[in-house]
């Protein structure tokens, strides 16, 4: 193989034993079909079912299957990255391995780049094997994330795209410890395009994360990244609450004034703590989100320390 494969394909692995034999024995000919010489990245956190020991197997048969081991679990966003940062194609596409990204998309992923679209992202038209919660979540997170954020992030997208080599060095140029990989190749920009596909449910096993409050913590950090929304909403939330306040006393002053008969005392200001404390205390997480944030940011620790490498040469961290 050459230096620079004509593709990378990066795909971020976690206890995916059941899926590997599988994906590759898709993946494998479609890049053989379509592209002059390729490699495959399992960026892979630490696995208790043998993962890995799979991955070794095939890349000692095809040493275009390629490891990264991390030192411990850092979550698949910082893995898509880290396979990004060290794979050395022209271009790269990023890939779940569970086969709901089918690997079939690719070749028309190709064509487009082809065509001079330096970033093709792949676009659901069903979601096969969603619970309803987790749909629900998804739809209002991208109508949320593109009424407020800086950059428009196409909907019902994932990761699964191809993105050229220019792309990828300049993804190299943001340190940021939290990346959000769709939104920050939306913030690159270049010429972009979409395919759509329909997405079926997984080869084998279960999702390594929780449905409902995986996507919920995957679209606050799009939405801490690219939008400063939920500190305006904060405020504006502190005003209807004061609005509100006042207008409750007022009304109670006009009754009184009037004579009217009305209940006062205890569930009146019950409700009416409970309703101003509850507020404070979302404007309060709101603010430390965005906190918290500037602190990881600032102390600029390496996003991942991997363990051991096949195939990628000796790396120690970034």
């Amino acid at each position: 193989m050459p230096t620079s494969p004509e593709l990378s394909v990066v795909v971020p692995v976690y206890n995916e034993a059941g899926n590997i034999e599988e994906f590759l024995r898709r993946m494998v000919p479609i890049l053989e079909g379509s592209v002059e010489s390729y490699e495959i990245i399992f960026a892979a956190d630490p696995s208790t079912d043998g993962t890995e020991d799979l991955i070794a197997d095939a890349a000692t048969a095809n040493p275009a299957v390629k490891l990264l081991r991390f030192s411990r679990r850092f979550g698949q966003p910082t893995a898509s990255l880290a396979g990004l940062e060290h794979c050395s194609g022209r271009a790269a596409v990023i890939i779940d391995v569970d086969l709901q990204d089918p690997p079939e998309v690719i070749p028309e992923m190709l064509e487009r780049w082809r065509d001079g679209c330096e970033v093709v992202y792949a676009q659901r038209r069903k979601r096969d094997g969603e619970t309803l919660p987790k749909r629900i979540v998804a739809n209002l997170g991208y109508r949320f994330m593109n009424r407020f954020s800086e950059v428009e992030i196409p909907r019902d997208t994932g990761d699964f795209r191809l993105i050229d080599r220019r792309v990828i060095d300049e993804l190299k140029r943001f340190p940021e410890s939290h990346g959000y990989l769709r939104g920050l190749v939306a913030l690159i920009g270049f010429e972009q395009a979409s395919i759509e596909y329909d997405r079926p449910a997984r080869h084998a096993g279960r999702g390594n994360y929780n449905r409902f409050f995986g996507s919920l913590r995957i679209g606050f950090n799009g939405i801490v990244a690219f939008s400063s929304a939920l500190l305006w909403l904060s405020t504006i939330l502190g005003f209807v609450a004061a609005f509100v306040s006042f207008a409750t006393g007022l009304t109670y002053f006009a009754l009184k004034m009037t004579g009217a008969n009305f209940p006062l005392g205890n569930p009146t200001v019950v409700c009416i703590v409970l309703l101003l404390g509850g507020l404070q205390l979302i404007c309060l997480g709101v603010t430390g989100l965005y906190i918290g944030r500037i602190y990881e940011e600032v102390k600029r620790r390496p996003r991942y320390i991997i363990e051991r490498t096949i195939g990628l040469g000796d790396i120690i961290g970034r």
